[in-house]
């Protein structure tokens, strides 16, 4: 039989009877993530995704490497099918998993009996074909305790599968189940991470990227776009909309106090964002907001910039240090993508001295000789939509 894979399902098996939705996302995203690979044939029992080719023109390790990045998935594994019974089970681990056992110090063999009516017992089983391999490579110790390499087998109702360790998947739930959310996504290594945090727990994105021409170049906002595309591996297909703000941003430098440029510009966005939000069915905006790290970012500047948005607002990174998200940034392959020297519009007109604990009196009288809704409107004019997606 064909190689194939196992997705073993994450916190999905936690959910009582809507349980068969998140299961059929799932099935769903898988089976498109699988598209670009060839014809895979999809199906979800005992909690777990079967990932079967059809035919033997598929891509094994590219649609492998695809699986690593599907969100609902809590660890994965390359197998063998076989027929339930001791030869066969015997035979596919010598031709499927002989090369890796003969470089190994010890091993073990552990087993799963999902099919009741197999006559073995799990420990049974494993005792059977533990004392099989051992003979076949005399070699290699058995070390039921702390074996350099473990031969798994599992009977389930199709089949028995024969398979090495696993490995982990992106955990999660599946994209698709939590909603759909705006990401006001920038050029830096914060709003990635927070954007791939909360699609890890099944959310939809679509992102707003602000665009401050001739101040930021090009190259930035191609910046932008890489990383939304770096980010389809994880989220899927999403759409990015980038909005014309020089206006805007010569506005508030021609007519608001310097130690608020930063906290007007901020609630500029906000807005913006949500008109585009409530548009495209998005009912929660994303950002990546770190509590202390910026002169913006304080907890009575978050207050103010948030005041004029009724959408909640979801800060992923809230909490954590910097370190943590630039590990995190580096695992989901973005990092090195937003290090790239193009400066988006958030580094334009820079205050010397921003406010850090504004109120919203002294916020909106900064914003009052400002036209907001004509300088909004325009904006929204100005907004370009660019389809991002991970293949094609």
């Amino acid at each position: 039989m064909n190689e194939m894979f196992l997705l073993k399902l994450g916190e999905i098996v936690l959910k009582g009877g809507n349980r068969f939705q998140f299961e059929n996302r799932l099935k769903t995203n898988v089976a498109r993530r699988m598209r670009p690979f060839g014809d895979f044939r999809v199906s979800i029992v005992q909690s777990t995704a079967y990932v079967e080719p059809e035919n033997a023109d598929c891509d094994l390790d590219g649609a492998w490497e695809a699986c690593h990045a599907i969100f609902g998935v809590v660890s994965l594994c390359r197998c063998r099918p076989c027929a339930k019974d001791l030869d066969a089970i015997f035979d596919t681990a010598m031709a499927y998993l002989g090369e890796d056992l003969s470089m190994a110090k010890s091993f073990k063999v552990e087993s799963r009996r999902s099919d009741k009516r197999f006559p073995l017992t799990s420990i049974g089983l494993s005792q059977e074909i533990g004392g099989r391999l051992a003979e076949a490579f005399p070699d290699v110790t058995v070390d039921v305790h702390h074996p350099d390499y473990t031969v798994y087998v599992e009977v389930r109702d199709r089949a028995a599968y024969v398979h090495g360790p696993a490995e982990p998947g992106a955990g999660g739930l599946p994209t698709g189940v939590g909603g759909r959310a705006m990401l006001l996504l920038s050029g830096g290594i914060d709003s990635p991470v927070a954007g791939y945090m909360i699609a890890k727990r099944g959310v939809e994105l679509e992102c707003v990227h602000f665009f401050s021409y001739p101040y930021t170049s090009e190259l930035a906002k191609d910046k932008v776009l890489e990383l939304a595309h770096l980010m389809t591996r994880y989220c899927g297909r999403m759409t990015v909309n980038i909005v014309g703000f020089t206006e805007i941003q010569e506005a508030i430098r021609d007519n608001c106090p310097e130690e608020f440029f930063t906290l007007v510009m901020r609630r500029f966005m906000m807005k913006i964002a949500e008109r585009i939000a409530r548009d495209h069915g998005c009912g929660c905006l994303v950002t990546g907001e770190n509590l202390g790290q910026v002169a913006s970012q304080t907890m009575e500047a978050m207050a103010v910039t948030g005041a004029c948005v009724d959408l909640p607002i979801f800060q992923p990174l809230i909490g954590m240090d910097k370190e943590e998200i630039v590990t995190r940034a580096r695992q989901i392959g973005t990092m090195e993508t937003s290090i790239l020297p193009y400066e988006d519009c958030c580094t334009v007109f820079t205050p010397r001295h921003p406010k850090t604990k504004p109120t919203l009196a002294q916020v909106d009288a900064a914003c009052a000789p400002l036209d907001l809704e004509g300088l909004i409107a325009r904006a929204l004019e100005n907004t370009e939509l660019v389809k991002v997606r991970w293949h094609g």
